[in-house]
């Protein structure tokens, strides 16, 4: 136990430290720049207060429990002995098949953590507010998830064969600059904020410890240069599936009452 409270001590000491200089921006720029005093001081402190303890329990959590937990998911799945080939048979590029339950799982915990986003759950919440309810949150939050999920997938899928990031960016981006074209105007620049906020406090931490596990239990593999590019899969799938989600929508949309929405490129 008392191993636990230093440990949370000292992420706690780390988290003053790191936040001190946005409190201090905040602070100078109400007194110094705009010379104003900080209204309702007390429950703004208190606000501070509460930031730094849950940043500092957050970030004890991941060390102790999501880190280790998507390190532990990873070398389970990726065991030989579950996948029922040798360890001497060859690297994950031959026997990629055999990963299906890797991908099962990269699928599953991509959409669970993107639904699961504060961040996206906001934005989502925002958007049905100023689209006068035409987004509707769940529609916008599924769409995301499905993109993250699908992102995570195809990422987990590229580390155990050991094909190059950039080739998967590049492509990935090509399609998002095609649907950009003939996209309705209105949900491009939702679609674009869409793939940021669906990387946050929930996913990245499990989806971090997933590409570094997977790349540290499949022979060939570099964690250095291989674990990493699975968050970018899940910044850029979620900006396909919410302006594919925007077209359906406009097309039945159209279908149901016979006007058009114009696109970006019109």
């Amino acid at each position: 136990m008392t191993g636990y409270l230093v440990s949370l001590g000292s992420t706690l000491l780390a988290t003053i430290d790191d936040v001190l200089p946005i409190i201090g921006i905040l602070v100078g720029f109400q007194l110094l720049v705009l010379r104003r005093s900080i209204p309702n001081l007390k429950r703004v402190l208190l606000g501070f207060l509460l930031v730094l303890l849950g940043l500092a329990f957050f970030l004890e959590g991941l060390e102790r429990a999501l880190f280790p937990l998507g390190r532990l998911m990873a070398e389970q799945l990726t065991a030989p002995d579950f996948l029922g080939i040798t360890e001497n048979e060859g690297s994950g590029a031959e026997h990629w098949g055999i990963y299906a339950w890797v991908y099962l799982f990269a699928f599953a915990i991509g959409f669970s953590t993107a639904i699961a986003e504060p961040s996206l759950i906001a934005v989502a919440i925002k958007a049905h507010q100023v689209s006068a309810g035409t987004i509707h949150p769940w529609g916008l939050r599924i769409a995301v998830a499905m993109g993250v999920a699908v992102g995570i997938t195809l990422g987990s899928h590229r580390i155990v064969t050991g094909t190059p990031l950039h080739y998967y960016i590049i492509g990935g981006y090509v399609v998002v600059l095609a649907q950009t074209w003939f996209a309705p105007r209105a949900i491009i620049a939702l679609a674009y904020d869409s793939g940021g906020v669906s990387t946050s406090t929930v996913t990245v931490p499990l989806v971090a410890a997933l590409g570094l596990g997977l790349s540290s239990n499949i022979p060939g593999r570099n964690p250095l240069l291989d674990g990493f590019g699975l968050i970018a899969f899940a910044c850029l799938f979620p900006i396909m599936t919410v302006i594919a989600y925007a077209q359906l929508s406009g097309f039945f949309a159209r279908r149901k009452s016979g006007t058009a929405f114009p696109s970006a490129g019109e």
